[in-house]
Parts: C-alpha cells; structure tokens; sequence
C-alpha cells in the first residue's frame, strides 16, 4: 500500500518474487510471479524443491507494471528457537502516541532489547495498531536504534487488537514451532502473555506495581537502568538454548546494516533483468512479457532507487503480507518466518 498511511492498495497487478538465496552478496534469484488481491496482497508458499535452509534471505517484491518494488527478509529457523517479545506502546513509548512527531522512549528501553538479543533471542515486535501504519513505527524504531527484530501489525483496522497479538503468538508457537521465553509490555498484555503459557515470572510489565496484578507479572517500578541491572547480576536470564539460532540471526539494528550497500547496489541487476525480459521477443530470468502495458525506462527505475536509500532505514522483519499500491516511491514490504519440517 501506498500514501502517508498506506491507504491506497494496488489490486490485481503481477508481482515478481525474488530471493537473495547466498546472502549478503550473492545474486538475486527470481522465483515466482503472484497476483496481488482486492487488499492489494499476495501470499506464496516456496516450493519443496526450491526449500532454503536455515538462515535470514532479503526478499525483493517487484510490481510488474511499474517496477516498484518492496524489501522484506524471510527467517526460517530451527525448531525450537525461543524469542523474547516486546509490546511497542507497552513497552518503549513514554509519550502517547507513535503518530507525534518524536515520540520519547524510555530510558534504557534499547539496552534491554539489545541485552536479549545479545544472548541468541529472537526478538519480536508486537503491536495492536494496523498495518497501514508500518512505515512511521518502523521508522521511530529505526531513528532509535532498536534491534532488528519481527514485527507484526494488524491485518488493517481491526475490533480486538489483544486477541489479534495473541493468535499472532500462538502462531508462532505452533505454527513456526518456537518457545517464548519472556514478554514486555503494559498491563492491558498481560491477558495476552498468559494467554499463550507464559508465567507470571517472565512477564514484564513498565509502571508500578498493584494489588489486583502484584501476582500476574513482574514489575518494573524503577525503569529499564535497574531492570537490566537486576537480569544481568540475579540470574533472572539465561542465554538462549538453540546455538545454530544464535548463528543465523541478523544482528543489528533497524535499517541498512553492514551488508545495506550491497543490496541497494543490486536493485539495479532487478530492474535490469525485468526490463530486459519484457522487451519484445527478448527472454528474461523468468519474468514473462506483460503485453499492452507501458512501463517505465531505466533512468526512472534510476531515480526510484536514489528515492529508495533516503528511505531505506524503514526497513522491517514484519510477520504482516506485502501490501501495494500505485507510486512513482519505493515501498518496503514485509517478511515471514518459517520453521523447518
């Protein structure tokens, strides 16, 4: 989706899928072409016979008709790996709302976070606002130096944003066949956290502590400083358990990373290979002609990309689907995460 909320969505376009399949710097390899839908969103299963082994792939989504594209990572990891998982308005945000200006974080939010990442967790973002807001959250997390993680939105506007988190969860659980191991938030999640199995005691809840839920969580009374003080020296954590998890996790914070330049580097080997299979009796790596369609030459492709490193540090591990619509910007996508059998 496009626009300052990404409420305009591109529907019925054909959208080329491809893979950095030999990260950081190996070649594009182009694996599918999916129709978006009335939402503007397209699902795809890898095939068994292209199945990825463990590790963190880019993904690059390219419209057809005008070359757009959106950015985006797939995670297959191991069974078992556990991750660690923060509420974004529960957790880091001292002001209202992520919609201001600058919203403050919390003092030593982004050392906690990064405290657990540094011992092999997988982090995950969760938040109960939609997804036409992914590009301003994502965004305040980047300016902020938070580590790069999943992050899930709702599926647009939706009634109940705590049974949207949980079932997200679950998924995870279930689905991708992870264990979570602690949980942040405020106190609305903690109905969430204890929906899924985790105990009161790796439940961690900002703000001082009541004697209606003194039993549901542990509380931070005193900020993130003296949490993490209290992690690090009262053996409250441990590392995680899975050892090729902690290989394969892209560390870092939100946005280009060590391997950035690379990627921005070999956008132009995406637009190269589009156009040149959509040139008349020219054949392509896959991406078959589209007749009676005018597209864009090189030189904007061009122009698209220097757009596109201005905006790069919007980048995200999102669970949500790509979502399009009609624009002369790039856009970033979203990214998934799987378990092998």
């Amino acid at each position: 989706m496009y626009g300052p909320l990404d409420m305009v969505t591109l529907t019925g376009e054909k959208i080329d899928i491809h893979i950095m399949t030999q990260p950081p710097s190996g070649e594009w390899v182009y694996f599918d072409t999916e129709l978006t839908n009335n939402s503007g969103r397209i699902s795809y299963v890898i095939p068994e016979s292209r199945r990825l082994g463990i590790g963190v792939y880019p993904v690059k989504m390219v419209v057809r008709g005008d070359h757009t594209f959106a950015d985006s990572y797939l995670t297959i990891i191991p069974r078992g790996t556990e991750f660690v998982v923060f509420s974004i308005d529960g957790s880091f945000a001292a002001s209202v709302s992520i919609m201001g200006s600058d919203p403050k974080v919390r003092a030593g939010a982004v050392d906690v976070v990064r405290y657990w990442q540094d011992l092999g967790y997988l982090i995950v973002y969760v938040t109960g606002r939609p997804d036409m807001q992914k590009q301003r959250v994502v965004a305040w997390l980047s300016q902020h130096n938070f580590p790069h993680g999943i992050v899930s939105f709702c599926d647009g506007l939706v009634h109940d944003p705590l049974r949207h988190k949980a079932n997200f969860l679950k998924s995870l659980i279930s689905e991708a066949h992870t264990r979570i191991f602690a949980a942040y938030g405020s106190t609305k999640d903690i109905s969430v956290y204890t929906s899924i199995g985790l105990p009161p005691s790796h439940i961690y809840i900002v703000g001082r502590s009541t004697k209606k839920m003194q039993h549901q969580c542990q509380f931070i009374p005193d900020g993130y400083a003296s949490h993490l003080s209290q992690l690090e020296y009262n053996q409250r954590s441990r590392p995680a358990k899975s050892a090729s998890t902690r290989m394969v996790l892209r560390k870092g914070s939100f946005g280009l990373g060590a391997a950035g330049g690379d990627f921005l580097r070999k956008r132009n080997h995406i637009f190269r290979t589009i156009s040149a299979s959509q040139q008349p009796g020219g054949s392509g790596s896959g991406s078959p002609n589209l007749p009676g369609r005018t597209e864009r030459t090189l030189s904007q492709c061009e122009m698209e990309r220097e757009r596109g490193i201005a905006a790069a540090t919007q980048r995200s591990m999102s669970i949500a689907a790509g979502c399009w619509g009609r624009s002369g910007s790039t856009k970033e996508g979203s990214g998934g995460l799987l378990g092998p059998k």
